[in-house]
Formats: structure tokens, C-alpha cells, sequence
């Protein structure tokens, strides 16, 4: 059994940042078979997928910018309606809970929205190639590179 699979086995519900959907969604050489595993877990309803709109916003940028509105359809329709995969607004107590994340790791404030989207759900487990989120203590990180 991969890492992935080892992840996967320890989580009924878990996170996944940004740039997991970006390599997805661009079909990274080196991340797509690890992001293929996380999305079909989640498609075929073994797992439950956990993310902010953070991340929404964050897709959108690249195609936005480059003018390619069919990928921003796509992009658009393809988050809001993937199977269980709850995408988890900002609201006061959100941000309530983001804060102390922020002052208790030093997290940058969209990391500390994700992880704190993350919590308020009960998810376990949050995927993400950003070594600086190891920090946090209350659930497990997880690194697609440590995965390989």
C-alpha cells in the first residue's frame, strides 16, 4: 500500500488545499496520479472532501487571466458540483477560528481559512504540498511530495 493509500485509510473525511486541485486539474506529470486516488475517493463517495472557497478563488485566477472563460466554466461547475466535496464558506466564526490558527502557528491567512474550513467540518486528515502547514498539531498534514 502507497502513502496516499495509507492516508486515505486513516481519514473518512479530509481536506485538501489549493494546489491539489490545480495539479489535478492540469494534470501534473509528477502529482496527477496522487490527486487521481484523492478525487476518485472522494467521487465514489469512500471518502468526503473537505475545502474552502479560497480555493475556488484561487483556480479561477490563472484562467481569468489568461482569458480562457471555457476553463473558468469548467473550473467553476466541476468545484461547486464535484460528488462529496463540501466547499466551506467564510462567516464570522470562521474567521474567528482562522485567527487563532494564524497567532498560534504563524500560518499566512488563507492557509490558517483552509485548515480552519477544514476543523469546523470534523475532517482529520488535509492534503497539501506546503511544508509550512506540518505546524499545525490538531489534525494530520499530509505533503503530496512526502507521497511520491
Amino acid at each position: 500500500m502507497g502513502a496516499i493509500e495509507k492516508f486515505l485509510s486513516r481519514h473518512k473525511r479530509f481536506g485538501a488545499d489549493t494546489m491539489v486541485f490545480i495539479y489535478h486539474l492540469e494534470d501534473h506529470p509528477t502529482y496527477a496520479p496522487l490527486t487521481e486516488k484523492i478525487f476518485e475517493a472522494w467521487e465514489k463517495g469512500h471518502k468526503a472532501g473537505v475545502t474552502s472557497v479560497i480555493t475556488l478563488l484561487e483556480v479561477l485566477v490563472k484562467p481569468k487571466r489568461d482569458g480562457n472563460r471555457e476553463a473558468v466554466k469548467d473550473y467553476w461547475e466541476l468545484l461547486t458540483t464535484f460528488p462529496n466535496l463540501q466547499m466551506i464558506e467564510i462567516d464570522l466564526a470562521l474567521v474567528n477560528m482562522a485567527s487563532d490558527l494564524r497567532a498560534r502557528y504563524d500560518l499566512r491567512t488563507p492557509d490558517a481559512l483552509q485548515i480552519a474550513s477544514v476543523q469546523r467540518v470534523g475532517a482529520t486528515g488535509f492534503v497539501t504540498n506546503d511544508e509550512r502547514l506540518q505546524r499545525v498539531k490538531e489534525i494530520e498534514v499530509a505533503l503530496l511530495d512526502k507521497m511520491l
